[in-house]
């Protein structure tokens, strides 16, 4: 489990992970693509991975594909997790329930997996219920990922430090 900040290079962390580990790593991407920035940001990530790379594109039922014994990066969580919050009418209880329910389906493969996140409680408190209520869900959820992860690094600053 990779987490941190915006910008603070989580996800190029986990491709080197990905690219020591296999030969043709998969993407597992998780982002609905919600307007044309994000569009963009999602063209910029898709050309900075090599010809290597495999893609799944998966908004919400990351447990449908059978991906034992691949090397997979899921990247990421936190848009897993909007997607999941979002349809569900932003109540956490019902997101939260839904996404450990998924995430633990997905697990029970016999896979390497790489995951990435975002650590939004180190950041500005959110002024409004639904973003307060977001940060609680990631936060719940996080924790969750982090009980099973072998190993967990928190990156600052483009610099990864091992916490578990």
């Amino acid at each position: 489990m990779i987490t941190g900040g915006q910008r603070s290079g989580k996800s190029r962390y986990a491709e080197e992970i990905a690219e020591q580990e296999a030969d043709r790593p998969l993407y597992l991407a998780t982002a609905r693509i919600w307007d044309q920035d994000f569009a963009e940001r999602i063209r910029h990530h898709r050309q900075n991975r090599g010809a290597n790379w495999r893609t799944i594109e998966e908004e919400i039922n990351i447990s449908r594909h059978m991906l034992s014994g691949e090397t997979v990066l899921l990247d990421c969580i936190t848009l897993w997790l909007t997607n999941i919050f979002f349809d569900h009418r932003f109540n956490v209880e019902d997101s939260l329930t839904f996404a450990k329910e998924e995430w633990n389906n997905f697990t029970g493969q016999s896979m390497t997996l790489i995951v990435v996140t975002n650590e939004l409680g180190m950041g500005v408190h959110p002024e409004n219920e639904s973003g307060r209520k977001f940060a609680d869900l990631q936060g719940l959820m996080n924790r969750h990922i982090a009980e099973t992860a072998d190993s967990v690094f928190l990156m600052v600053s483009g610099i990864p430090v091992k916490i578990k």
